[in-house]
């Protein structure tokens, strides 16, 4: 398990972190998505190891990462920006990456630089923006990670190859177990991604959940009574927003979907659909209801 506990990082006069506090359980994806400037970029090289905070501690398994060469040997961090050494070749980069670990598998290597169509003795500088970012992806993968970091892991590549890269991420969370945490803009890009998703804001977690339990437990109501009624009609359910036009009624509740829609439909409604909120509408909503602008955080 990775753990954040009250991590502060600082740059200058500029505080990246404030008091950062979060566990990420082991073979999991773990989705961290904020405005820039959140601090995103930042909490991935601390965790990598990169950075040391300037108070609190990261640990995995109860190790510290930074300055621990046992615990980077199972980490590989694709940054926003990637980085190959001049004039190379995917070739002269595996090199690099096999003498750094251990664990480095040639044999995947060659198997994902052919199926992402890479040609692995070409100058990766004559590589377009999507395929400098598939080959940073089939480097780091081929590591045999335990623990695997992108920031922004889907910039530049088109619709095919993002399926293609969440395809084999799944796979090895699934049949190694490896820790995934990557970074977005977008919580859509994501959605159907990871298990966990956490918004960062201003240098902390202001949210944060399991995708599964979230997207269950809140959900949209449109009912309508042949009588009159207000908002104070439902006040023994947990509302996180209610509006209402002549007879129809929308809000938007917490709790078990089967248990709320039972009570409500012994109330003899006219009208009782039960909606999904896809996860943007329910970060939103969240959002509000612990006092933030979801909306204006994500600008």
């Amino acid at each position: 398990m990775i753990q954040a506990n009250q991590v502060t990082m600082k740059f200058d006069d500029f505080t990246a972190l404030n008091r950062l506090s979060c566990a990420i359980p082991d073979g999991i994806i773990y989705g961290l998505v904020g405005s820039n400037g959140a601090g995103k970029s930042t909490f991935l090289r601390l965790i990598s190891g990169i950075y040391r905070p300037a108070e609190g501690e990261i640990t995995f398994d109860g190790a510290p990462v930074y300055n621990n060469p046992d615990v980077k040997q199972n980490i590989v961090y694709v940054p926003d920006e990637l980085y190959f050494l001049p004039q190379s070749n995917m070739n002269r980069m595996a090199e690099l990456y096999r003498a750094i670990y251990q664990n480095f598998s040639n044999e995947r290597f060659k198997n994902l630089t052919a199926t992402f169509g890479l040609d692995p003795t070409a100058n990766i500088n004559t590589f377009s923006k999507g395929m400098k970012r598939q080959a940073a992806t089939v480097l780091a993968l081929s590591t045999m990670p335990k623990y695997l970091f992108f920031d922004e892991t889907f910039d530049g590549l088109d619709p095919v190859m993002r399926n293609l890269v969440k395809q084999v991420i799944y796979n090895d969370v699934l049949e190694r177990k490896t820790t995934t945490i990557i970074t977005s803009h977008s919580l859509r890009e994501l959605e159907d991604t990871c298990d966990q998703l956490a918004l960062l804001h201003k240098g902390g977690i202001v949210f944060e959940s399991d995708i599964q339990n979230l997207k269950t437990s809140l959900f949209k109501v449109q009912i309508a009574f042949s009588q009159p009624f207000s908002r104070e009609t439902f006040s023994d359910f947990e509302l996180l927003s209610y509006t209402q036009m002549g007879s129809v009624a929308t809000f938007i509740v917490r709790g078990d979907r089967d248990e709320v829609t039972a009570r409500l439909r012994g109330r003899s409604p006219l009208l009782l659909d039960i909606l999904p909120l896809n996860l943007e509408e329910v970060f939103i909503y969240e959002m509000e209801a612990l006092g933030y602008a979801f909306k204006d955080i994500l600008m």
